[in-house]
């Protein structure tokens, strides 16, 4: 925990750390709070791709907690930066996904359509039908460039987990014969968009997630501070199912049980 006195800028995922679906986790406002009154710069940093910055500035308001949409850094934004460097404004996308991964392609000049597209770009869809998948395996499988806004399996929701955006990759995967190039966590992409967005370094960055195979290693990949929250996908049982077993590059430097942990260990830190 000493390392934690070191620490200046913080990147912090939001599904399963800050809420659960619409469910503020318990010590969501003292936890803002004690970032800003220590003076510590964060980014909320989501492999998810459904919303905008700006519906996740609401939806972070509507749990009584004031931030900027420049606070926020999703895997749909990192994603259309990836596609923009490769294809032309105007180049037509095929994309299966929610109100943030398609205005993100809009935004970068994109049209978005299944006529002639350049690209097949697949992020979270509640509304995922086989319509979607047969079109995308067809394009995927005549040769386009097939690319995912991040590989979670699974969503943590107040009931449980629920499929994510990895779901539906290892479907069309497995249909369309290939692998996905892959931009949100454990890439280095984000992480590295966060760092640069706060002005800090590696040395005085940590990260706090709630997967070692996602947020965990992407940290320890960019050399973070690397913290466990046992609040979203992993919580104790799956925690003692690790034991023994987790690649070293999933391993994270500190495990919390929530944010209210974080915050108490490191007030700890910060005042002996």
């Amino acid at each position: 925990m000493q390392r934690l006195s070191s620490i200046r800028a913080l990147i912090i995922d939001m599904d399963g750390v800050l809420y659960r679906g619409e469910s503020p986790m318990e010590g969501l406002g003292a936890f803002f709070a004690f970032l800003r009154e220590r003076g510590i710069c964060f980014q909320l940093v989501t492999n998810n791709s459904t919303l905008t910055p700006g519906l996740y500035v609401r939806k972070m308001a509507r749990m009584g907690v004031q931030v900027r949409e420049n606070d926020i850094l999703t895997s749909s934004l990192a994603t259309a930066d990836y596609v923009g460097a490769r294809f032309p404004v105007g180049t037509q996308i095929y994309a299966i996904g929610e109100e943030g991964l398609m205005d993100a392609l809009q935004q970068t000049g994109f049209r978005l359509g299944e006529r002639d597209p350049a690209a097949v770009v697949v992020g979270f869809d509640r509304d995922l039908t086989y319509h979607k998948l047969r079109v995308a395996c067809l394009l995927i499988r005549s040769g386009l460039p097939f690319i995912a806004t991040n590989p979670d399996v699974t969503l943590p929701v107040p009931e449980g987990q629920v499929p994510g955006t990895g779901a539906a990759l290892a479907a069309l995967a497995a249909a369309a014969e290939c692998e996905p190039t892959v931009i949100g966590k454990p890439g280095p992409m984000l992480m590295e968009q966060a760092i640069q967005r706060m002005g800090a370094t590696p040395e005085i960055t940590a990260a706090i997630g709630d997967r070692p195979e996602t947020d965990i290693l992407s940290a320890n990949r960019a050399g973070l501070l690397s913290i466990l929250a046992l609040s979203g996908a992993t919580d104790m049982a799956r925690l003692a199912a690790f034991d023994g077993v987790l690649p070293p590059e999933h391993v994270p430097d500190l495990i919390v049980k929530d944010i209210r942990a974080l915050v108490r260990e490191w007030s700890g830190v910060l005042d002996a």
